[in-house]
């Protein structure tokens, strides 16, 4: 038996006790290890949409199946072969590499493929399209979709601004998936300032900063979230102002995003902040009740599902400058309506979302708040929870601490990553979207992520 036939054995048990049999048997059940370079695992499977369900879908969760069994810094590499004795690299068979740690992100259809990086993973929900327009994000999402038609043309730099869970995220992947679409040979990454900084220092570290000047410096659109964090850090402040500058003279897009204006960042070098305002300033401001009912009613039709309207203006009048817990409430009754297949009342709207409805304003909950919260609830240690320990009850906690942090904190899916051991942004989009499905079908994750969110909610 080889090590790759090792390692793929090691995975497979901690990838299947994972997954329902039926997504097993019909993603992963056939995939099987063939000869390869050493230092990568090479899966053959039958056809496309195994493989892109393999990589993009599942990916994370392999990804981690992957460190977890000991195979940290092995790349994967998924072939397609076409016929079940034939040969691999034959004519007509695709292959996809995956470094370690990181996914690609898909090409447009029926498009060459351009240049990519493999860590820039847009989220693909995250699209002009699902954005809700209303009077208080009407002129940046107007900015943004402009600057996507004409990547660097117009508003070059676009810098925009604004409290935490009102869309800023998802205009900057919508960028990134607009120009994918339209434009599949440029290069697009996105970054949050937290990666920035996490990859500056290991550069710094391991003294690779031709390749670190190479990733950030040679793509033709550069979206970076949260720039607020690069605040205080004189070190970090300079590699980005010449990462800037570069990329502006080779007339590339940089899309930037804050919690605040440029001008109000403490502690920001007076030359950065010139060329932060030097394209166009645009802000997001809560939404009114109107986009706030329109919010929800998009997502009810994503979900294909009908809350009574008083349901939907009963959240939409209690949470008012929060997108991500306006969606998150609105989450947990239709899993309850799942659960129970009842009728959802206004009665039981208010009886489900009590530890909500009553939080007040001004509450401040961390990421420390969450995770001490989920160690006491769940039983284990901060060490196993942000560990690489991949045993069922542990994974099951973890994705659900990041579920519930993504709810009810400020912070990016990177930003939460780095919270979990460093893992990757993708990790945490896999954990959101299982758990979000989990709680429309099992009765114990739906009262498991209550019972943690109003610990939460009560101590903070």
């Amino acid at each position: 038996m080889t090590d790759a036939q090792r390692l793929w054995d090691a995975c497979k048990e901690s990838i299947r006790e994972q997954l329902t049999e039926g997504v097993w048997q019909t993603t992963f059940e056939e995939a099987r290890v063939v000869a390869g370079e050493p230092g990568e695992l090479v899966l053959a499977v039958p056809n496309m949409l195994v493989r892109e369900r393999i990589l993009y879908r599942y990916g994370p969760l392999v990804r981690d199946a992957i460190d977890g069994a000991g195979g940290t810094g092995c790349a994967l590499r998924v072939e397609i072969v076409a016929l079940p004795a034939g040969p691999l690299g034959a004519d007509g068979d695709e292959r996809v590499d995956v470094e370690a740690g990181a996914l690609p992100v898909a090409p447009a259809a029926d498009a060459a493929p351009g240049p990519r990086d493999g860590q820039t993973a847009l989220n693909p929900d995250f699209t002009f399209e699902a954005f809700v327009i209303g009077e208080a994000n009407r002129f940046a999402y107007a900015a943004a979709r402009a600057a996507a038609e004409s990547p660097a043309e117009s508003y070059n730099p676009l810098f925009v601004y604004g409290a935490s869970g009102l869309g800023k995220t998802h205009l900057l992947h919508a960028i990134g998936n607009y120009v994918r679409a339209q434009f599949p040979a440029r290069q697009v990454k996105y970054v949050s300032t937290e990666r920035f900084l996490n990859d500056y220092v290991n550069m710094i570290q391991r003294r690779t900063g031709d390749e670190f000047r190479r990733r950030y410096r040679q793509v033709d659109v550069l979206l970076i979230d949260d720039v607020q964090f690069l605040a205080g850090k004189e070190g970090l402040q300079d590699e980005f102002f010449h990462t800037f500058d570069e990329l502006f003279q080779i007339n590339s897009l940089l899309v930037l995003t804050s919690d605040t204006h440029p001008r109000a960042i403490p502690t920001l070098r007076d030359r950065l902040r010139s060329r932060f305002v030097s394209g166009l300033v645009t802000d997001v401001q809560p939404p009114d009740l109107e986009t706030r009912m329109a919010i929800l009613r998009k997502k009810c039709e994503r979900e294909h599902v009908q809350p009574p309207p008083e349901v939907l203006e009963l959240i939409a009048t209690n949470i008012k400058d929060n997108i991500r817990e306006l969606e998150g409430a609105l989450t947990h009754v239709i899993a309850y309506e799942s659960l129970e297949g009842t009728p959802l009342t206004l009665e039981v709207a208010n009886s489900i979302l009590r530890d909500i409805l009553s939080a007040g304003e001004g509450r401040r909950i961390t990421p420390a708040v969450v995770l001490d919260t989920a160690c006491q609830i769940f039983g284990i240690t901060l060490e196993d929870m942000c560990g690489p320990a991949r045993k069922r009850p542990l994974v099951e906690a973890r994705q659900m601490t990041m579920y519930v942090m993504r709810e009810l904190t400020d912070f990016s899916y990177p930003a939460i990553g780095e919270q979990f051991g460093g893992r990757d942004h993708t990790t945490v989009l896999h954990a959101v979207r299982k758990i979000t499905d989990q709680m429309k079908e099992k009765r114990a994750v739906f009262d498991q992520v209550t019972q943690l969110r109003q610990a939460i909610m009560k101590g903070g």
